[in-house]
């Protein structure tokens, strides 16, 4: 059984407060697929309440239906809004933010965290 989106908001804080705990400090990440249907506004929501759950990276990309079984794309979200919601996170305060429609959960993330950390 797949977890939903509150179990998975959970995990996401809990691993956090748990290092807290141990006075250590972990770095969360996770991803949304779009174009499922959902709104501009259901995908922003979505990046705040990520934030308000303490996830520091997230990626962004285009659900792509693996076989006929499977539930069928929705719509192709443009480049241009995966662009849009990238600014939206990083105003969020995210501390990456991988966003177009080839992207997957570990788009090239290790690589570029470790590039933006060193730059600062």
């Amino acid at each position: 059984r797949r977890a939903n989106w509150k179990q998975s908001l959970a995990v996401l804080q809990h691993a956090k407060k748990a290092a807290e705990a141990q006075n250590k400090d972990l770095i969360t990440k996770t991803s949304l697929m779009l174009g499922l249907g959902e709104t501009k506004e259901e995908v922003i929501a979505a990046l705040r309440t990520l934030r308000a759950h303490q996830v520091d990276v997230v990626t962004l990309g285009q659900y792509m239906r693996p076989t006929k079984r499977h539930m069928p794309v929705a719509e192709y979200v443009t480049p241009e809004a995966f662009e849009a919601y990238k600014k939206v996170a990083e105003s969020l305060g995210f501390l990456y933010v991988a966003s177009g429609p080839m992207v997957r959960s570990s788009y090239r993330a290790g690589e570029y965290f470790m590039e933006n950390h060193l730059k600062q």
